[in-house]
C-alpha cells in the first residue's frame, strides 16, 4: 500500500514528561483505534509534543512487552558507556574470560551482539540463562549475518552483571537499568520475568502499561536527554538507530524503516522495510510478538504506543496476525502545526 507523505518538519527535541490531554483527539484517532481494535488491540496511546492526542482504555494497566524489551538493552548499553564500563566496539572476550581462546568467539564485539550479528544459532522461543547462552554455538561468523533471537541479549546480560561486579556494584542489570534509566524518567514496572538461572531476561520479560513504555519513547524522542543534560552517552545513543550491514533495518535492539536483504522470519514479520522510502526516515521503532509496538518519530514529534493480546498457538503455527506497520501509521493522518497538514 502506498501513501504520501506531504511535509516533514524537524522540530528541536523535546525533555520527557508525563503526559496530559490536550486538543481534542489526533484526526485519524478512531480509524488507528478500531484498526488495533480489530488485531488484538488492547491499548493505543498516542502522543504528540508529550501530550496525549489519542488514547484507548487500559492504558495503565501493565502488559506483556516480550521483545520490546531489547530495546531497552540498546539504552543499558549507551548508559553503561557513560558510566564508563564498555565500550561499543571492544571484544566480549575482553570479559568472557571462556571466549578468548576461541577463533571466532573470540572476534564477537559489543556491537555485534547488540545488532544480532554475533553468530549466535539462536532461535526465538525460551531463552537458556546467560551462562548457557554464552555456550551457545555459533553458525555464522561474526558480522556476516542477522540472526534473530535471545541468545545475544542474554550474553549482553552476562557482561553487564561481570563488568558490574568487577566494579563492586550489584551485578543485576535489570537493577542498572532500573537505577540508571526507569527510575529517573519515572517509569513503573508491572513486572520483569527471570530466566531459568533466576537473572531477569535481557530480551523478553518487562512488563509496563501503555502510558509507562511511553515514557521511554518520550526519552528517546528527546534524542538521550533529560532535563537538558544526556542520561546516556550521545554517541553510543546515536549509533543505536543505525542499522548493520546484514540487516539494514535492524540497529543496536531498534527496528528502522529501512530495505533490508535480511530473509528471516522477524524482519520479514514488519511492513516498514518495503515502504522505508514513504516513512519517516527517523522512524525507531520497539518491537515485540503479538505486534507490540513503541513508535517514535522526533521529526512528527511523535511517541506511539501499541499493545495487544498475543495468540501464542497462532504464534507456535506460524500464522500471521495480519497487521501492518505502515498501514496503521497512515491513518494517523493529520499532525497540524502552525495550521500546516503533515501526513504519515
Amino acid at each position: 500500500m502506498k501513501f504520501n507523505i506531504f511535509l516533514l518538519v524537524t522540530a528541536a527535541l523535546a525533555t520527557p514528561m508525563e503526559a496530559t490531554e490536550t486538543d481534542g483527539p489526533l484526526p485519524g484517532c478512531a480509524e488507528a483505534l478500531a484498526y488495533s481494535d480489530a488485531h488484538d488491540g488492547v491499548a493505543l496511546l498516542v502522543l504528540v509534543d508529550g501530550k496525549v492526542r489519542c488514547t484507548s482504555s487500559n492504558t495503565a494497566k501493565p502488559q506483556e512487552l516480550w521483545s520490546g524489551t531489547k530495546s531497552l538493552v540498546g539504552l543499558m548499553a549507551a548508559a553503561a558507556v557513560q558510566d564508563g564500563l564498555l565500550t561499543l566496539d571492544e571484544r566480549a572476550a575482553d570479559t568472557l574470560s571462556e571466549w578468548r581462546g576461541d577463533p571466532e568467539r573470540s572476534k564477537i564485539t559489543l556491537r555485534q551482539l547488540l545488532s544480532m550479528t554475533g553468530g549466535q544459532a539462536s532461535a526465538v522461543g525460551r531463552p537458556a540463562g546467560y551462562r548457557d547462552s554464552v555456550k551457545a554455538p555459533l553458525t555464522a561468523a561474526p558480522g556476516s549475518i542477522f540472526q534473530y533471537g535471545p541468545a545475544p541479549m542474554q550474553i549482553f546480560g552476562e557482561i553487564m552483571r561481570r563488568k558490574l561486579v568487577a566494579k563492586g556494584e550489584d551485578g543485576n542489570p535489570r537493577r542498572y537499568i532500573e537505577r540508571r534509566i526507569l527510575a529517573p524518567l519515572g517509569v513503573k514496572v508491572g513486572e520483569w520475568r527471570n530466566g531459568p538461572d533466576g537473572a531477569p531476561l535481557m530480551p523478553q520479560g518487562l512488563v509496563l502499561a501503555a502510558a509507562e513504555w511511553a515514557k521511554i519513547g518520550e526519552f528517546v524522542r528527546a534524542g538521550g536527554v533529560l532535563d537538558g543534560k544526556p542520561l546516556v552517552d550521545p554517541v553510543a545513543f546515536a549509533e543505536l538507530f543505525k542499522g548493520s550491514g546484514a540487516n539494514p533495518a535492524y540497529g543496536l535492539t531498534w527496528w528502522l524503516p529501512r530495505p533490508s536483504p535480511a530473509m528471516d522470519p522477524v524482519t520479514r514479520s514488519t511492513d516498514i522495510t518495503v515502504h522505508a522510502a514513504e516513512l519517516p526516515a527517523d522512524l525507531v521503532v520497539a518491537a515485540g510478538a503479538g505486534d507490540q509496538r513503541l513508535y517514535v518519530i522526533p521529526s512528527r514529534r511523535l511517541t506511539i504506543v501499541r499493545q495487544a493480546r498475543l495468540d501464542l498457538t497462532a504464534l507456535a503455527a506460524g500464522r500471521k496476525s495480519g497487521w501492518s506497520d505502515s498501514y496503521f501509521l497512515s491513518l494517523l493522518s493529520a499532525v497540524s502545526t502552525n495550521g500546516t497538514d503533515l501526513r504519515l
